[in-house]
């Protein structure tokens, strides 16, 4: 999650095509399938834990073939990762995407409802970045070759790509990670694709909770908190957000919607920062934030939708609060109710 650059952009703000129909009615809200855990349920029964909770979106970090399996006739969307370690094959040529392609997602493409296939997961600014581009035109020309058209290319990015950051009209891109930023945000406007971000409002309130109010951070603010010209901004989400859409202004692309590719709250693991209580406060009203349609300050227009991280606490994670983000224990009870 680049935790530290999450931390440090985070705080800025606070200073002050072909399925089976489902016809069962569904949340408009996903959850990140994460799988770093050596005790969690099989790909199976996790999609029969989706249907059950009527959860709508699944993502997923790569390409599992058992969980692609388990999809098949669930009406379940899934956005669809590259692993950032094929990112550098992916991008070498058309040719190699497809290999990709034809052996990870084609076989799955009759009856899975993959709506994105993200290319890499945080790796702008870094070694990586520069392939980032490349593997999103070949993937595009890959699946524009088949005919895909309800498969949308994009990456995910974390706001350590924000440089100033702070109120959210004076955002702009990093210089690390600009060069990359303005060529991915071109192809995304050019493409109609959707820019993934991941936010946390939750690293910024647990680092300096003396100045980051939690109503701020946790949606329960009854007013505005942080001013920014004619902008008022009562949530913390908002203002990460806008910062991107400011930030995109900046170099001149204005028609790339955003999509919060993970947000959450851990349940333990930071003492009374992260209690199952606080974790079930953030998640629920992430989940009405997101199924209100609506948008923000900046962008009333463009109704803002996500995905919550994650939906196990992941036991080969690092100890503590990365263990503990999931809405369910492994044997699949919950560990708060939010649905």
């Amino acid at each position: 999650m680049a935790l530290v650059n999450v931390i440090l952009m985070l705080l800025a703000f606070t200073f002050v095509h072909h399925q089976v129909t489902i016809t069962e009615a569904r949340l408009d809200v996903g959850v990140c399938y994460g799988m770093i855990g050596d005790n969690l349920p099989s790909p199976a029964a996790v999609v029969q834990l989706y249907r059950r909770y009527k959860i709508g979106k699944m993502r997923l970090f790569d390409p599992n073939p058992a969980t692609l399996a388990a999809l098949r006739g669930s009406g379940i969307e899934v956005t669809l990762g590259t692993k950032n370690q094929d990112l550098q094959t992916i991008a070498s040529s058309v040719g190699a995407a497809k290999t990709w392609f034809d052996t990870n997602v084609r076989p799955f493409m009759s009856d899975v409802k993959i709506t994105y296939l993200t290319a890499g997961n945080e790796v702008v600014p870094g070694d990586l970045a520069q392939y980032v581009l490349p593997a999103m035109r070949n993937l595009q020309s890959v699946v524009n070759s088949y005919g895909y058209t309800g498969v949308g290319i994009t990456t995910v990015v974390a706001t350590s790509t924000l440089g100033t950051s702070y109120p959210p009209s004076s955002s702009k891109f990093s210089d690390a990670a600009r060069a990359d930023m303005v060529g991915i945000i071109k192809f995304l406007s050019s493409n109609g694709s959707p820019l993934m971000i991941n936010a946390y409002p939750y690293f910024a309130y647990a680092s300096d909770p003396a100045n980051v109010r939690l109503d701020y951070a946790q949606f329960t603010a009854t007013g505005p908190v942080v001013r920014d010209g004619s902008l008022s901004y009562s949530n913390l989400l908002d203002a990460v957000v806008d910062a991107f859409y400011w930030a995109m202004e900046k170099e001149g692309v204005t028609g790339v919607n955003l999509v919060v590719s993970e947000s959450g709250w851990p349940s333990a693991g930071n003492g009374d920062f992260t209690t199952p209580g606080l974790a079930q406060t953030y998640n629920r009203n992430l989940v009405k934030r997101f199924r209100a349609n609506a948008g923000t300050p900046k962008h009333p227009d463009r109704s803002l939708g996500g995905f919550i991280f994650a939906m196990f606490n992941e036991n080969q994670k690092p100890a503590g609060t990365e263990q503990n983000f999931g809405l369910f224990y492994p044997a699949g009870t919950p560990v708060y109710t939010i649905f």
